[in-house]
C-alpha cells in the first residue's frame, strides 16, 4: 500500500465518517479500500478496521492535506454558529 492510498483513506475517514485519526491508523482502511477496488471482498458482510491513533498526534498533516481550512474562534457560541451555518 502506498502513502498516497493511506492519505486518501485518512481524508475519507475525516470527510465521510467524521473520524480524525493519525495517518498510520488509516492504513487498515486503505487496505480494505484497495481490496474492495480489486473486487476481492465480495460476499463479505462485515469488515472491522481498528483505528487507534487520534489525529491530534499529527495535526500538521491534517492541515497539509486539507482542501479548505476554516478557522473558528475558540468560543462555544462561535463554534455553534459555524456548525449551523
Amino acid at each position: 500500500m502506498t502513502d498516497k492510498e493511506i492519505l486518501a483513506a485518512y481524508k475519507a475517514l475525516a470527510e465521510v465518517e467524521g473520524i480524525f485519526v493519525e495517518p498510520a491508523s488509516a492504513a487498515s482502511v486503505a487496505g480494505v479500500l484497495k481490496l474492495a477496488s480489486q473486487r476481492k471482498l465480495e460476499g463479505l458482510h462485515t469488515i472491522v478496521c481498528t483505528v487507534t491513533g487520534h489525529g491530534l498526534k499529527d495535526p500538521e498533516r491534517a492541515v497539509a492535506v486539507s482542501d479548505v481550512i476554516e478557522k473558528v474562534e475558540a468560543e462555544p457560541r462561535a463554534l455553534r454558529r459555524f456548525i449551523l451555518e
